[in-house]
């Protein structure tokens, strides 16, 4: 078990003062240009069109709940360029495979925030994804039916769970298609979606082995959990059984998440269950992975990343 509170240090400014003073001013110059270059490059996010043809029905005859209905989603684009989409009715997934002889065997299933009514699908899903898998873990970005948008008949714990669930079972259920260990595939959401991830932690089942639909007798138990900024259920449901968790959030969020998930962390302690928390101090909600991120807290796919290896979660090579 292992907490982390990740500060970031007033002292940086007096060390690149330090740093101005050594470095001759043309070498600092290169060195500032080629990090911001390396940066973006990292955390650039994928195309949007190309990851919308891409996505993989979770019921290709039609999602339960949502029988007839294929009216088209919305898409919104804010001032800044990020994509939010709305009126899911066919929910699905947008697999980003490790190139061959990258995979590591590991997977995750990403669910992106925006309050139950709509995705952040760019800097919570697809720039998310991207990044894994370039780092030899498959990720599968989640679009879910969404509970509070405005006339929605769908349920956070009914609908949402469910098309989550199915999403793990999918997976799960092709992972020799996708090289993928069946019993090292997790769940990771942002805010509205870390709701929904832990949801999926704690409410899960063996599958039907009766079932006529192959996909419906494969388990929906995750293998590990990531937890970003997440909205925490009023009814968690922790056992010692529940899987083991990647926790992160920004200190100045609010107190229902930044005070919120540090108690999350003492009761998976409590229970004995594996955990990792980051609290990045100064940092508020949503940050996500974007290229504007800075340090420390751009640094978190990194330590998750770690993390996984730490747990025996990645593939070691021989």
């Amino acid at each position: 078990m292992e907490f982390k509170l990740t500060q970031h240090l007033k002292g940086r400014e007096s060390t690149m003062r330090n740093a101005r003073r050594i470095a001759p001013p043309a070498a600092l110059a290169i060195y500032c240009l080629a990090a911001a270059v390396l940066l973006c490059c990292a955390f650039a996010a994928p195309n949007f069109a190309t990851a919308q043809s891409a996505v993989l029905p979770l019921w290709p005859n039609g999602a339960p709940g949502s029988d007839g209905i294929h009216v088209p989603e919305t898409v919104r684009i804010t001032p800044e360029g990020d994509h939010v989409i709305s009126g899911i009715r066919q929910p699905s997934i947008t697999p980003f495979l490790p190139t061959p002889g990258t995979a590591t065997g590991a997977a995750v299933v990403i669910a992106p925030g925006g309050g139950h009514s709509e995705l952040w699908i760019d800097h919570e899903g697809y720039a998310v994804a991207e990044w894994l898998s370039n780092h030899g873990v498959a990720a599968f970005v989640l679009k879910y039916r969404l509970a509070r948008e405005k006339a929605s008949t769908f349920t956070v714990e009914g609908t949402e769970l469910g098309d989550m669930q199915r999403a793990i079972r999918v997976v799960r259920s092709r992972g020799a298609e996708w090289a993928i260990d069946p019993q090292r595939i997790g769940v990771m959401g942002f805010s509205a979606g870390g709701e929904l991830a832990e949801l999926a932690s704690t409410r899960y089942d063996d599958g039907s082995p009766a079932a006529t639909d192959p996909v419906d007798r494969v388990s929906s138990k995750p293998n590990f959990q990531a937890l970003l900024y997440p909205a925490i259920p009023q009814d968690p449901r922790l056992t010692a059984d529940t899987p083991r968790a990647f926790l992160a959030c920004g200190g100045n969020d609010r107190p229902d998440i930044s005070q919120g998930l540090p108690q999350l962390y003492l009761q998976l302690a409590r229970l004995h269950v594996p955990a990792e928390l980051h609290v990045y101090a100064g940092v508020g909600h949503g940050f996500g992975v974007r290229k504007t991120n800075r340090a420390p807290v751009s640094e978190w796919p990194v330590l998750f990343l770690s993390w996984l290896d730490t747990q025996g979660l990645l593939r070691r090579k021989s």
